[in-house]
């Protein structure tokens, strides 16, 4: 996994969705260039469809309750049956490899958010890897945002200046 860098992240509201709400509905659409690294965090009452890429290698996430109980839930497109297995195999390892950084990258572009709610750090996350093969197709807790809220984090400027 790389490491987050805030200074690669650009975030942007759609929608009628501030940095300070709604909580539900609240959608996610995370998505990055290949070539320079950067983040792209797109956050509103729907998906970003329009940045989506044909790789489908963007995060989609969004807040959900189940009664009382608040959840984030991720979906992680593997394949729909255009991948073979060894191609599925490598995307699943890859989406593994990286949701550290972009759940981190998530906390941090909607830590207003966070603040306003703090009690946000401590939902569960959900994460569905979706694909057709059965070893691939799963449902998985990563814990709560609380471990992937990075408030330590410097930017480089800060770090330049000895901060």
């Amino acid at each position: 996994m790389r490491k987050f860098i805030p200074e690669k992240l650009s975030v942007e509201y759609t929608g009628g969705v501030t940095d300070t709400g709604p909580v539900i509905p609240r959608r996610y659409t995370l998505t990055h260039s290949d070539l320079t690294g950067d983040l792209f965090l797109t956050i509103g009452i729907h998906y970003a469809w329009n940045k989506i890429n044909p790789m489908r290698d963007e995060v989609l996430g969004e807040w959900k309750t189940n009664g009382s109980f608040l959840y984030y839930c991720v979906y992680l497109y593997i394949d729909q049956g255009e991948y073979n297995q060894n191609v599925s195999a490598k995307r699943n390892e890859i989406f593994r490899r990286e949701l550290p950084l972009a759940l981190t990258a998530i906390r941090y572009g909607d830590r207003l958010l966070f603040d306003v709610y703090p009690h946000l750090d401590q939902t569960s996350i959900i994460i569905n890897f979706m694909s057709i093969y059965p070893q691939f197709a799963r449902q998985e807790s990563w814990g709560t945002f609380h471990i992937f809220n990075n408030t330590i984090i410097r930017t480089d400027l800060e770090r330049s200046q000895g901060k």
